[in-house]
C-alpha cells in the first residue's frame, strides 16, 4: 500500500496524469451528445508517423483521378482495416467459389487518402486481451459471450500473423512479437485486473502465457517500479498491413474485382428510383455510384450517413493523440509494448532495424535513442469531455501534449530526458460505444427498421472503442460472410468465435 501511494503521488505531482478516472469517463461517455453529428473528415489532417512516405501500394491518392466506378455489386465506405479486411475476406470467399460466371464487382471509397483515418493514425499495437474486461462483459452479456469476445481478438492476431507469414510479409509490416506489459499505477487497477484474470481462467480460458510481476520484478526487467502483468502482444505498421491485405484481395481471383477511389467522399446513400437494377445510389462529388450492397466501415464517422448512430446509444467520435519521441539510449525499452493507467496510455519501441528512414537511428554523434510511439493523454481533458465528439484531426490538443511529454520520463526514470520534444505529433478519431463493443451486421436504425426492410443490403462494422486492431479484421470477416450469404440467398452461420452481442441483426 505504501508503494502504491508513493508512486501515485509521484506520478500525479510530476506528470499531471489523472488516475482512476474510468468511472467518470464512462459517465461522460453516456451523456447526451454535446455536438452535432460528425461532418466529413477534415482535408488537412495532421501528419501521422505511419503515413509519412511509407512507399506502399496503393498510393495515398490512388483512384482519386480519372474515371469513377459507376456500378458495383458491393460498395465499401472506408479504406481502413475494416473496409480493406472486408474486401480481403470477400476475395478469399470467391477465390474458393468458382460457380459465378461474372466477378463480384467491389469498390472501396475513401474520403481522404488511402488508410488515412484511425487505422493510419493509431498506436501500432496488435494485441489481443486474454482477460481484460471479462467481468464487465460477463455482467452485460454472460460468460459465454465474454469468452467469445476474447476469442475473437486471439483469432484476429493469429490469423493476421498467419497471413503475413504465408505471404512473407512479416518483416515488411515490421511485425514484432515482443509481448505487452500492463503497468498498474493504483491498487484499484491491479485488483480489477486480477479479478478479470481469475474469472476468465475459471471460465476455461488458457492463461499459461500470462505472467504477473511484483514491482521489484518489473524494476529488474523494465526499469519501472510498478506491479505489472506480461501478456502476449504484437506491434506492427498498420498502414502496411492494410496495404498487404488490399493487394491480396485485388489479386486473389478472377471471380472478384476490386477498385479503389480515394478523395471520393460519400455524401449520401439513397434508395434508387429505379424499379430494377441496383437498389442503392451513393452520391459523391465525382458523381453517383449504383450498388446492391453497402458496407459502412467509417467507424467514428458512421453517424454522418446513419444519423441515428449519433450519441451515446450509437458511436461517439473521440479524438486520440500520439507522439513519436526518443529515449536517451538506443535500446531503452527493448522489444516490448506497454499499456498503463487503465489503458489510457499505450506505447511501444520501434526497432532500430525497422525504424522509418526519415527517423534514422544513426546521427553524426553516434547512435540515437530508441524511438517510442506513445498515445493517450485524453484523461487530462476530463473537465472538458475526454475529447468526445472531437473530429478535427488537423490539430493537436496542447493539454494532452503536455501529459504525453511528461509521461515516459516519470514512468521510466533515467531512460527519458525531461523536456525532449517529440519528433512527430498527430491526432486521429476513434469511435466509442457505451458498451465498448462494436456494431457488426445489417444496418438497423433506432426505431428497429432493419436491413430486411428499408435498409436491406446495407451493413456496418464500426465502434471499436479504441481497440480496433485486434477486432476489426475478424468483424470484417463476419460482415463479409453476411454479404456473401445474402448474395446467394443463404442464411449466414456465425463463426464459433463471433460474439453475438456484436450482431445488429437480431431479427434475422
Amino acid at each position: 500500500m505504501i508503494l502504491f501511494t508513493s508512486l501515485v503521488f509521484a506520478l500525479l505531482s510530476s506528470s499531471m496524469v489523472p488516475l482512476s478516472v474510468l468511472a467518470q469517463h464512462q459517465v461522460v461517455l453516456e451523456q447526451p451528445a454535446s455536438k452535432p453529428p460528425p461532418s466529413l473528415p477534415v482535408s488537412n489532417a495532421t501528419e501521422s508517423f505511419w503515413l509519412r512516405s511509407p512507399r506502399v501500394f496503393p498510393t495515398p491518392a490512388h483512384g482519386s483521378e480519372g474515371p469513377l466506378t459507376v456500378d458495383a455489386d458491393i460498395c465499401i465506405i472506408g479504406s481502413g482495416i475494416t473496409g480493406v479486411s472486408a474486401a480481403y475476406h470477400l476475395a478469399t470467399h470467391y477465390a474458393s467459389n468458382s460457380a459465378r460466371k461474372d466477378p463480384i464487382k467491389t469498390v472501396i471509397l475513401e474520403a481522404r487518402e488511402f488508410c488515412s483515418g484511425a487505422t493510419g493514425r493509431n498506436g501500432g499495437h496488435l494485441t489481443p486481451s486474454p482477460f481484460e474486461g471479462f467481468n464487465w462483459l460477463a455482467k452485460l452479456y454472460g460468460k459465454t459471450e465474454a469468452a467469445r469476445a476474447l476469442a475473437l481478438e486471439k483469432y484476429t492476431s493469429d490469423k493476421v500473423f498467419s497471413i503475413l507469414k504465408k505471404d512473407n510479409k512479416l518483416e515488411h509490416v515490421d511485425f514484432i512479437r515482443g509481448g505487452r506489459v500492463v503497468l498498474f499505477f493504483t491498487i484499484q487497477e491491479y485488483e480489477e485486473a486480477r479479478a478479470d484474470y481469475v474469472a476468465a481462467k475459471s471460465a476455461g480460458i488458457d492463461m499459461s502465457d500470462v505472467q504477473w510481476l511484483t514491482s521489484e520484478e518489473a524494476q529488474d526487467r523494465f526499469n519501472t517500479s510498478y506491479p505489472a502483468v506480461v501478456i502476449p502482444g504484437n506491434n506492427l505498421w498498420p498502414l502496411k498491413l492494410v496495404s498487404v491485405l488490399y493487394n491480396l484481395a485485388a489479386n486473389a481471383t478472377d471471380n472478384f474485382s476490386l477498385s479503389l477511389h480515394t478523395r471520393t467522399p460519400v455524401t449520401s446513400v439513397s434508395a434508387s428510383a429505379l424499379t430494377s437494377g441496383r437498389p442503392w445510389i451513393l452520391s459523391t462529388p465525382r458523381g453517383p455510384i449504383s450498388c446492391s450492397y453497402v458496407l459502412h466501415a467509417t467507424n467514428a464517422y458512421a453517424a454522418r450517413l446513419l444519423p441515428w448512430l449519433h450519441g451515446p446509444d450509437g458511436i461517439v467520435p473521440t479524438r486520440g493523440q500520439v507522439i513519436a519521441v526518443r529515449a536517451n539510449t538506443p535500446n531503452a525499452l527493448g522489444r516490448t509494448g506497454f499499456v498503463g493507467n487503465d489503458g489510457f496510455e499505450y506505447w511501444f519501441p520501434r526497432q532500430a532495424s525497422t525504424t522509418h528512414a526519415v527517423f534514422a537511428d544513426q546521427g553524426s554523434g553516434g547512435q540515437k535513442g530508441q524511438l517510442i510511439i506513445l498515445g493517450g493523454g485524453r484523461e487530462a481533458t476530463k473537465d472538458s469531455g475526454y475529447e468526445f465528439y472531437e473530429t478535427d484531426d488537423s490539430v493537436v490538443n496542447p493539454e494532452v501534449g503536455r501529459v504525453l511529454r511528461a509521461f515516459l520520463p516519470r514512468v521510466f526514470p533515467g531512460k527519458f530526458d525531461e523536456g525532449v520534444e517529440p519528433e512527430m505529433e498527430w491526432t486521429g478519431v476513434m469511435g466509442y460505444t457505451k458498451s465498448h463493443e462494436p456494431f457488426v451486421g445489417p444496418v438497423v436504425d433506432r426505431y428497429g427498421t432493419s436491413s430486411l426492410g428499408t435498409y436491406k443490403g446495407q451493413y456496418i462494422a464500426a465502434g471499436y472503442t479504441g481497440h480496433g486492431m485486434p477486432r476489426a479484421f475478424a468483424c470484417a470477416e463476419a460482415v463479409a460472410g453476411m454479404i456473401a450469404a445474402d448474395i446467394v440467398g443463404e442464411r449466414w452461420v456465425p463463426p464459433e468465435w463471433f460474439p453475438m452481442h456484436y450482431f445488429t441483426g437480431k431479427d434475422m
